[in-house]
């Protein structure tokens, strides 16, 4: 698959991931806040910022774990876990300051790897990546879109802070 558009040509894919981190960190430096009442997307699906940070970094370890694979000459391991759908215990958890380090901490490194391993990548084998799947290019555009379960919790203000 490829993705034709002029957009999608012009962005440096790399940057694309980092933004979307980026994005996930800012939002989730206010989840300390969090009340531990799930919050519920107009999908039906639950999330909280233990989830949404699992969520986030799955979706960067199974697209890394996919790209390197093909990049070797292997089939991808497919995921068959259902991990948006499903809420576990440890998702319910309260999310505090160590938390939040930790979420800082695994999703920085995986922005790291997936930038050096996007820059190190010539354009033929962004547009034209080997194996079954998305180009690399547009899988990091998918990636983009990981923003989503971090958006799914949003902002959260203290409550003395919203009085």
């Amino acid at each position: 698959m490829t993705d034709e558009s002029p957009a999608a040509a012009e962005r440096r894919p790399a940057l694309v991931v980092t933004a979307m981190t980026d994005h996930v960190l800012r939002l989730a430096a206010t989840w300390t806040a969090w009340d531990g009442v799930p919050l519920h997307t107009d999908d039906g699906r639950t999330y909280t910022p233990h989830k949404a940070i699992r969520r986030v970094s799955d979706h960067l370890v199974d697209h890394l774990a996919e790209m390197e694979a093909r990049l070797a000459g292997h089939d991808a391991i497919p995921d068959h876990w259902h991990a948006s759908a499903t809420t576990t215990p440890a998702d319910l958890a309260p999310f505090t300051e160590q938390d939040l380090d930790e979420a800082r901490s695994r999703i920085t490194r995986l922005a790291q790897i997936w930038t050096d391993r996007l820059d190190a990548l010539t354009p033929e084998q962004l547009d034209h990546s080997p194996g079954d799947g998305w180009t690399f290019r547009r899988l990091a555009l998918h990636l983009g879109g990981s923003t989503y379960y971090a958006d799914a919790v949003g902002a959260l203000v203290p409550a003395v802070a919203a009085r």
